[in-house]
């Protein structure tokens, strides 16, 4: 397998940074060459590209599973919006003021070729917990499976990864007014210490039920993110097929054809949605000049 990007599994971040540019056009190299081999003080940084881009960068291999992010048009007239964009940066560690140096180093390089089309902060928020007050990450795969999932086992792109990234904003008042079982019962797990429910407790319609599903096991990196007014979460997964993502998702909004969709989508709703390929290190290195 191919060297990945190590900041991939880089767990326990406080601060987060993500930043999603868009290209004037095509273009054979990126400059920044410097920003990716210098290390950041107590931090890290994975960098991640669209297909548009990716496809047009020379002498790089790209997985033909990679695709753009499209609209889902979901059941109960939800919606998940396509905002694909052409480089994407996670830049997450304990120190914010060198996250935020770091972002300013990446605007700058990119200047020349692309802006900013997103910029997202995030943090952890008490015990590792969404802004709901439920537990993030449970479910997450540990230690050697972190690998099988996240990352491209063989082939030309050996240890690289696929990428969903979507903003989503919450509902929290909504969900604030729903009795401690009622909110349980939409994750599909208890509040205080994330057991999950069992048997005749567990509604179909729960998070737990339309996303934990056989065979597909995906690494989230989620993190709080936005104000008082726009509260959400920053949702950040890795794959080692892009295929998991889209089952996932329509799991999620109701068009699996078992007639459910996710109750949680009562309470959030994503606001961009982009797919990427995060390059194994010594192909991301050539990606870059200057």
């Amino acid at each position: 397998m191919g060297e990945h990007q190590a900041d991939i599994f880089r767990e326990g971040t406080e601060h987060h940074i993500y930043l999603e540019f868009r290209c004037q056009s095509a273009l054979p190299r990126l400059p920044g060459r410097a920003l990716i081999a210098e290390a950041i003080d107590g931090g890290g940084q994975v960098v991640a590209f669209g297909k548009r881009l990716a496809s047009g960068l020379e002498n790089v291999a790209i997985p033909a599973e990679l695709d753009g992010f499209s609209v889902i048009e979901g059941r109960d007239g939800l919606q998940a919006p396509a905002t694909q964009g052409d480089i994407f940066i996670w830049l997450h560690g304990a120190k914010r003021d060198e996250l935020f140096a770091r972002a300013l180093a990446w605007r700058t390089a990119l200047a020349p070729v692309a802006e900013i089309a997103f910029e997202n902060h995030g943090f952890r928020f008490r015990d590792n917990r969404d802004l709901t007050g439920f537990i993030d990450g449970t479910a997450n795969p540990k230690q050697e499976a972190r690998f099988a999932a996240a990352l491209i086992g063989d082939g030309p792109c050996a240890g690289g990864s696929f990428v969903l990234a979507q903003r989503w904003q919450h509902d929290l008042a909504a969900f604030a007014a729903l009795p401690l079982g009622d909110q349980e019962r939409v994750f599909g797990r208890t509040k205080q210490d994330s057991v999950e429910l069992v048997g005749a407790a567990m509604p179909p319609d729960s998070h737990v039920s339309r996303t934990d599903l056989a065979g597909i096991k995906i690494y989230r990196r989620s993190s709080p993110v936005g104000g008082v007014g726009d509260a959400g979460l920053f949702f950040l997964a890795f794959s080692a097929t892009a295929s998991h993502f889209r089952t996932l998702l329509q799991s999620m909004f109701g068009l699996s054809g078992d007639g459910r969709r996710d109750r949680m989508l009562s309470y959030t709703k994503p606001v961009t949605g982009s797919y990427y390929y995060a390059p194994p290190a010594a192909a991301l290195a050539a990606m870059f000049e200057g």
